[in-house]
């Protein structure tokens, strides 16, 4: 891949608003990083692919990214890019729009790959939606972030995370004020683990199935990174969040 001309560069409100993003996490929560990007990679392509849990989720991987020296662009539902202000400053800062339920989701994909092809390193979450295992363990994917790996030939780092479900509820903002209160008292501890770069096991969206076979490996790896990261919890959360439905039609089964 040619990522030698213009690459992308962070704009200084995106570097900036990571500082600060680090400081409201760190004032929520306690946040504990472990693992790393290798170092040739942090600045792209790369994609980053991250199991999701919570509405706080964007701000935990903007923290912990930030811990690392990345600064990733994150593939964001739309209703973000509509709030006044909020949305101009995530334009501004090159972070890409996904208009889910559309015709024009599938624009996200095709920005996505022109970001990385110009080197950006691009955050995803491959489950496509806040996981609704009862257990709280990675759903089965959607094969956008595969996709956009392989078409781009760019390497892929699972980022496992936990403890994020303790600040913001499911339905936030519906709770919010209630959630970020007992946080501010309890201070949970939210871990996040960047695992080792994950081997697809295809070259070629072309070949039938690759696209699948190389999520299940993404899945697969969150599973194994987020294992460890809650090990008195292993089946299911202590933390109960009551507004949060639960979905079984999607469990993901390890792939052989």
């Amino acid at each position: 891949m040619d990522t030698a001309h213009s690459p992308w560069q962070p704009p200084l409100i995106w570097r900036a608003a990571l500082l600060l993003v680090r400081g409201l996490v760190g004032l929520l929560a306690r946040l504990e990083v472990t693992g790393d990007v290798p170092a040739h990679l942090r600045r792209g392509p790369l994609v980053l692919a991250a199991n999701h849990i919570s509405p706080f989720d964007p701000l935990v991987m903007a923290a912990a990214c930030q811990t690392r020296g990345i600064a990733p662009r994150i593939m964001a539902t739309a209703g973000l890019f509509r709030v006044p202000v909020f949305g101009a400053a995530m334009r501004h800062a090159g972070h890409i729009r996904v208009d889910r339920g559309t015709s024009a989701v599938h624009r996200a994909l095709d920005d996505a790959a022109s970001a990385v092809a110009r080197g950006s390193v691009i955050l995803i979450y491959p489950e496509g939606r806040i996981g609704l295992d009862p257990g709280m363990w990675p759903e089965r994917g959607k094969t956008g972030a595969a996709r956009l790996a392989l078409a781009c030939g760019a390497p892929v780092v699972p980022i496992a995370q936990w403890g994020a479900h303790e600040v913001l509820p499911y339905r936030a903002p519906r709770g919010m004020l209630r959630g970020i209160a007992r946080a501010l008292w309890r201070r949970p501890v939210i871990r996040v683990h960047f695992g080792a770069p994950v081997d697809l096991g295809e070259t070629n969206t072309e070949t039938p199935g690759a696209a699948r076979r190389a999520t299940d490996r993404i899945i697969d790896a969150l599973t194994d990174a987020l294992t460890p990261l809650r090990p008195d919890e292993p089946d299911r959360p202590r933390h109960v969040d009551p507004g949060r439905p639960t979905d079984l039609s999607r469990a993901h089964r390890r792939s052989s």
